[in-house]
C-alpha cells in the first residue's frame, strides 16, 4: 500500500504544479481500496503543502471523512481567481470555524465544552473545488478522498465570535451566481455541526499533531457542488454570518 500511495501522491503533486499533468486515467493498481489507503495518499501530499491552513470535514456517504487544506489556498473575501488556472471552477457554500487554541492529540478525548472553548469564531465560506483529475466525476469516493475531495481553495467572510446562539438548523443559505439566485437551503445538512468538530479534535487531525490555533475547519457543503463559467461572480449569504464573494476572471 505504501508504494502505491507514494506513486499516487506523486501524480497528485505533479498535477497541483502543472494543469497539463492532471490525471486522465489512474492506473487500477493505484486506486485506494479503502479509507486507510486514501488517507495514506492524502497525508503524503499534505506533507509538501508548506503548512496546513485548515481542514474540511463532512459526511457525504454517511461516514465522517476529512482532509487537510494548504495554507496557501486560504484567502479572505472578496477574492479574484484566474480562470486559466482554475479550469474546474466548482464552488460550495459552507460554514467554517477558526481555531483559537491548539488541541493536540491526547489519550483522553476532548469534551464538547473543551472543543467549543478552543474555537475563536464562525465564518461563512466558499470552498473552491479544483481536481487533480481530468474528470473527477469518473472516480469513486475513496479515489477523490485521496485528492482531498477536489479541494482548490477556501475563501472566508467575516468572523462571528458570538456564534453559539446561532441556530444552524434554521439558518438560511443563499448562493448567487452573476447576481441571480442559484441555490438555497435552510438548515445545516449534516445534523450536529459540533459533532464534526469533536471528531476532528479527537480523530481527524491527530496524524498532523491535532487542530492548531489559526486553522479553519469547514464543515461540509450546504448547497452541493456548482461549476461556474470562466467570468462568474459568486456570492454566498448566511443572514446570521454575512457574505463571502469570489470572482473568476
Amino acid at each position: 500500500m505504501t508504494d502505491a500511495a507514494s506513486q499516487f501522491a506523486a501524480l497528485i503533486i505533479a498535477a497541483r504544479r502543472d494543469l497539463a499533468a492532471r490525471i486522465a486515467a489512474l492506473p487500477p493498481a493505484l486506486v485506494p481500496a479503502d479509507r486507510a489507503a486514501a488517507y495514506a495518499v492524502q497525508h503524503k501530499v499534505a506533507a509538501g503543502f508548506g503548512g496546513i491552513g485548515g481542514w474540511k470535514v463532512g459526511a457525504p456517504g454517511g461516514e465522517t471523512i476529512c482532509g487537510a487544506l494548504p495554507a496557501s489556498g486560504v484567502q479572505a473575501s472578496p477574492t479574484k481567481l484566474a480562470a486559466a488556472t482554475h479550469p474546474y471552477r466548482g464552488i460550495e457554500a459552507e460554514v467554517a470555524f477558526r481555531m483559537g487554541a491548539d488541541l493536540p492529540p491526547r489519550a483522553t478525548p476532548y469534551s464538547r465544552a473543551e472543543v467549543v472553548a478552543a474555537i475563536a469564531g464562525m465564518y461563512p465560506v466558499i470552498e473552491v473545488l479544483e481536481s487533480r483529475f481530468a474528470d473527477p466525476d469518473a472516480y469513486d469516493l475513496m479515489t477523490n478522498l485521496a485528492d482531498t475531495q477536489s479541494h482548490g481553495g477556501l475563501i472566508y467572510g467575516p468572523e462571528t465570535r458570538d456564534w453559539q446562539g446561532i441556530n444552524l438548523a434554521a439558518e438560511h443559505c443563499q448562493q448567487f451566481v452573476d447576481g441571480k439566485l442559484h441555490t438555497e437551503r435552510t438548515g445545516y445538512p449534516f445534523g450536529d455541526i459540533l459533532r464534526m468538530m469533536e471528531w476532528m479534535a479527537n480523530t481527524g487531525a491527530n496524524w498532523a499533531g491535532g487542530l492548531k490555533a489559526g486553522q479553519f475547519v469547514t464543515c461540509g457543503s450546504w448547497t452541493g457542488k456548482a461549476c461556474v463559467a470562466a467570468n462568474a461572480k459568486v456570492r454566498v449569504v448566511f443572514p446570521s454570518l454575512g457574505e463571502v464573494l469570489v470572482e473568476y476572471s
